[in-house]
């Protein structure tokens, strides 16, 4: 690789990462609230969980034994909301456009600005989103239904456990794209290359092999159409960790809303496989 070389792939990068600030600040005074598919393009985003300290290194022990749906990409400081590992300014209390506060395993409030819940013993945890190899599969060739909607990925909650600890255990979430049959051997391709990231697909095809007894009826995210002659392909989502944790009932916890992530200011490729 030339000087030149560089020097434009550094270029790119700088632009990248000013367009994820520039994403942030209507995020961060509150001004977007939507889903976050497409926003900052080559920027990795992530999903959030954040958890008193007592429960943080179970957590982090679980999400070990499941690094498809629960890669952690960043972990925070007990009761220090800044990520600087993620980017110089991020602060997890007002950079994700809507939050999901729970108690005792129960959604008690949706805010899009945890200031107030804050506390000195909270780990904010951030993992990795199919958010980073949809754009790789944007650049492969291949459309995203969703992306062409303009509406949230579907995510289903599925038959497939996932490696529990004492206290965390619970069903894998799987987010699915439907794809011509040529298109979904593409896009294992792709996906294979971020590990970090959920990797490639951990199915394809019948729905009902892994417990979705209607795809028209996503847990979480919106319904997209399946088209005559494609295959729906389902990759291990990093909403599992909302489902376990709804089944664990920790005293308190805070998560993102579905479709709704985190974003960095790392550019994917930093994420990719080589």
């Amino acid at each position: 690789m030339n000087d030149m070389t560089v020097s434009h792939a550094m270029g790119d990068i700088d632009a990248m990462v000013r367009g994820s600030q520039a994403a942030r600040v209507p995020i961060r005074s509150g001004e977007y609230t939507g889903q976050t598919a497409g926003l900052a393009p080559g920027i990795v985003q992530g999903n959030v969980a954040i958890l008193p300290g007592d429960w943080a290194d179970e957590f982090l022990r679980f999400c070990r034994r499941n690094p498809k749906p629960c890669t952690p990409i960043a972990v925070s400081e007990p009761g220090d909301p800044m990520l600087p590992e993620l980017g110089a300014d991020i602060d997890i209390r007002t950079d994700v456009p809507q939050y999901r506060v729970f108690e005792n395993g129960e959604e008690v409030a949706e805010v899009t600005d945890i200031r107030d819940y804050w506390r000195d013993d909270l780990v904010a945890f951030v993992l990795g989103c199919s958010f980073s190899f949809e754009q790789a599969l944007i650049e492969a060739g291949l459309k995203l239904r969703h992306w062409d909607a303009g509406v949230t990925v579907p995510m289903y909650i599925t038959n497939v456990e996932t490696s529990g600890t004492a206290r965390y255990s619970g069903p894998t979430v799987v987010s699915m794209r439907p794809f011509s049959p040529k298109d979904a051997i593409r896009a294992i391709q792709v996906t294979s290359r971020f590990p970090s990231v959920h990797g490639a697909p951990i199915h394809f095809g019948d729905p009902a092999a892994i417990g979705i007894e209607d795809i028209t009826k996503p847990s979480f995210g919106d319904v997209v159409d399946i088209r005559p002659g494609e295959v729906p392909v389902f990759w291990a989502c990093g909403v599992t960790p909302q489902a376990v944790i709804a089944e664990a009932k920790p005293p308190f916890c805070i998560t993102h809303k579905p479709g709704a992530m985190l974003i960095s200011d790392i550019p994917n490729t930093a994420l990719a496989a080589i």
